[in-house]
């Protein structure tokens, strides 16, 4: 049960960090929003390692690279996506793949979840899509490059989830300081070599940091709830996120929710709870 309710509120804090990276992408450009964000991951992890001690074991800080560098690809790749205005493309179909290969790869390293569970993670996807509806905009060739970049960023945000599920208990939260430097060294180091302007756009500073912390916050959540409970289910509940993007987009800036995501809302709730009650 714990672990439940770790992933059902680090799925409502990674929805708060896409929506204030959102607003930060449509003010700056993608690479300083990624750079600056992850410093301020950084800089929170750092904070919080006293309070979380663990033992920095080579293992957790190898694991946690690997993880970082799937991670920060995956992340690079939605924030471009945000910026180009695909959201209602690129959002199921990121969540979709996120949640689909850490179910897959519990269920193949003998994760057997019961049927409430299973039943659980069906109407999670069912709701992920839901959620994420909206008319397609942009031209075709448009729709497919956010097409691309969602399926290939949702596989990186899914081997981030199966990574850093690897990293051995007791280590604290040096896995996520490993994960955060090799994603900032990779997206800046790509940065550098395009010649691409990591300076934060007029206005945006302010959504880029608090994007940055919740990120790193809702990491700190999966770490706990992955090594508390089932990889196949703790996966699942966390790419509920889109939920919370669109509430807070309905509140915060007023955007209407249509029949489709208010449904998903629904099956979102519906979902946590078969999966609580296996």
């Amino acid at each position: 049960m714990t672990a439940i309710v770790l992933a059902t509120t680090c799925a409502m804090v990674y929805g708060a960090a896409d929506f204030f990276g959102g607003l930060a992408t449509k003010r700056s450009r993608v690479h300083a929003v990624v750079v600056v964000s992850q410093l301020a991951g950084l800089a929170f992890v750092l904070a919080l390692m006293p309070l979380l001690p663990g033992e920095p074991e080579p293992a957790a800080l190898l694991w946690g690279m690997l993880a970082g560098l799937a991670g920060g690809g995956g992340l690079l790749l939605f924030y471009r996506a945000l910026a180009t205005g695909t959201m209602s493309v690129v959002a199921p179909i990121t969540a979709t793949v996120s949640a689909g290969l850490p179910v897959l790869f519990g269920l193949a390293m003998g994760e057997r979840p019961g049927g409430l569970a299973l039943a659980g993670i069906g109407m999670a996807i069912i709701a992920v899509l839901l959620v994420s509806t909206a008319p397609s905009q942009g031209p075709a060739d448009r729709r497919f490059g956010a097409l691309a970049a969602s399926v290939i960023s949702g596989a990186g945000f899914g081997a981030f989830f199966i990574l850093i599920g690897n990293a051995p208990e007791g280590t604290g939260l040096w896995p996520l300081l490993g994960a955060r430097i090799a994603s900032i060294a990779t997206v800046a180091a790509l940065a550098l070599l395009s010649g691409r302007d990591l300076r934060p756009g007029r206005g945006a500073l302010r959504a880029i940091l608090v994007a940055g912390v919740l990120d790193m916050a809702a990491n700190v959540l999966y770490l706990f709830a992955v090594q508390r409970g089932m990889l196949s289910l703790v996966a699942v509940i966390v790419s509920l996120y889109p939920a919370s993007t669109l509430l807070l987009a309905r509140h915060v800036l007023g955007e209407r929710l249509n029949p489709l995501q208010i449904a998903g809302v629904g099956f979102a709730l519906g979902a946590v709870t078969l999966i609580a009650a296996a």
